[in-house]
């Protein structure tokens, strides 16, 4: 019985893949081209950097993200755990101090026997069992590679991440600690805007000097258009839709009464906590691709950033990924290339949480494989993850696009309360799963 198995890309879902097939017995060289080779995002070597929000969604288990995330829990999920260990304070979320979270990850794998870490950039496909997780920040060279072997069906988009702010720098009479509603601890910092401060930002933000594409471009992706993600569009990308787009989204003053006034502000900025300490604090749904020194400008006109010190600005990057429902056999391995599995947001999910997530699934699909001869019998349909499989594997005539957590991937319920029709959901989900381990692992 061969377990000896190849993983590319050491972030979130190679990093979950290397540590579970690991602890079933396989031997894995994980390889990870940072520090030799870095990438336009990434700030450090370390596995499993998170280079975008802190933030993992939500824990609560009325919502989408909370469910995958019991889902993993029952799955024996890794870096969750990992990840509830470095936990920063954020509400219902689940955030965490990336840097320990991350230096928590690489020594777990430097560590484990059956994990060999190899700091090289691949720029072919490796022979045997091989899992792609390269991530949304794959390699030029090894997208070259793919293209070469399935052809001109791949698909790309532009992320931005949002800036972190120094909270010695924040002013304090005006930026006040409160959760929305006041639930759970005022894990948040809050930002309130007047009708007029609010109007200057949004036009501050609108005449923004920006980025422009080419910057990030090079030969391989001249003939693919311009587009971002919609879950990650730049916040003065959002303020060009109109005046009160942000008001009414990411910039919501609902449950956020300022203390000073005793009344609800215009519009609120929610600052969330980069590390356990609190002395960082990134700008909440401020993803961005404004030029560094307009950043300084735009965004100090926000209510207690007048003096901001930027710990790090915002940014745009590429994020790659595959068309995987041409692409993809049942078992979630390229139909030209059987021995090969795509694995996190480099196969068409979009997220922390969901990234990990294909990293297990993968994992269990090729370990079943091997051990039992056969393909891993598909997790209920009811369940995100489920869903997850099903949606990568499906052709579509609509143009393909990222996947993350949500309600309306799980089939309806009938005869049910509206009103109790998530907290249904979540529970079907969970029995339904719970039923599924216990017949596939006797």
């Amino acid at each position: 019985m061969n377990k000896e198995i190849t993983i590319v890309g050491a972030g979130l879902a190679g990093s979950e893949a290397a540590l579970q097939l690991a602890g079933r017995g396989w031997q894995v060289k994980l390889y990870e081209m940072r520090p030799h080779t870095m990438t336009p995002a990434h700030e450090t070597d370390r596995c499993a950097e998170l280079v975008c929000s802190n933030s993992l969604k939500s824990l609560r288990t009325d919502t989408a993200a909370g469910l995958l995330k019991q889902e993993l829990k029952l799955l024996d999920c890794k870096l969750l755990d990992i990840a509830q260990d470095n936990a920063v304070a954020a509400g219902h979320a689940l955030a965490v101090d990336r840097d320990a979270f991350a230096i928590a990850v690489t020594e777990l794998i430097e560590q484990h026997p059956n994990i060999t870490l190899l700091r090289q950039e691949i720029t072919g496909i490796p022979e045997g069992k091989v899992i792609l997780a390269g991530g949304p920040l794959t390699s030029d060279a090894l997208m070259q590679a793919l293209i070469e072997k399935l052809g001109e069906q791949h698909l790309y988009f532009f992320d931005a991440i949002a800036p972190i702010v120094s909270a010695d720098s924040l002013d304090r009479s005006i930026v006040f600690d409160k959760s929305r509603y006041d639930k759970g601890e005022a894990d948040y910092l809050n930002c309130p805007f007047t009708k007029e401060e609010y109007l200057q930002f949004v036009e501050a933000l609108q005449n923004g000097e920006k980025h422009t594409a080419h910057e990030f471009e090079n030969e391989l992706f001249q003939d693919v258009s311009f587009r971002f993600y919609e879950n990650c569009m730049p916040v003065e990308e959002l303020a060009r839709r109109g005046v009160d787009t942000l008001r009414f989204g990411v910039l919501r003053p609902v449950g956020l009464e300022d203390p000073r006034t005793g009344r609800r502000p215009y519009a609120v900025m929610q600052l969330r906590s980069e590390n356990q300490d609190r002395t960082a604090f990134n700008l909440v749904g401020c993803q961005t691709m404004l030029r560094y020194g307009v950043q300084k400008e735009v965004f100090r006109k926000i209510p207690g950033l007048q003096d901001a010190e930027f710990l790090r600005y915002g940014s745009i990057h590429r994020n790659s990924y595959l068309n995987s429902p041409a692409l993809l056999s049942d078992n979630l391995s390229l139909k030209q290339m059987p021995d090969v599995w795509l694995a996190g947001q480099f196969s068409g999910v979009e997220g922390y949480t969901e990234s990990i997530a294909m990293g297990l699934l993968i994992a269990m699909i090729i370990d079943h494989s091997v051990t039992h001869g056969d393909v891993l019998f598909p997790l209920p349909e009811t369940t995100i993850l489920g869903q997850f499989w099903r949606r990568l594997i499906t052709p579509s005539e609509q143009r393909f696009q990222p996947v993350n957590a949500n309600f309306g991937l799980l089939p309806e319920l009938i005869n049910i309360d509206r009103k109790n029709k998530k907290t249904e959901l979540v529970n079907r989900a969970l029995e339904h799963l719970s039923v599924w381990i216990k017949t596939n692992r006797e």
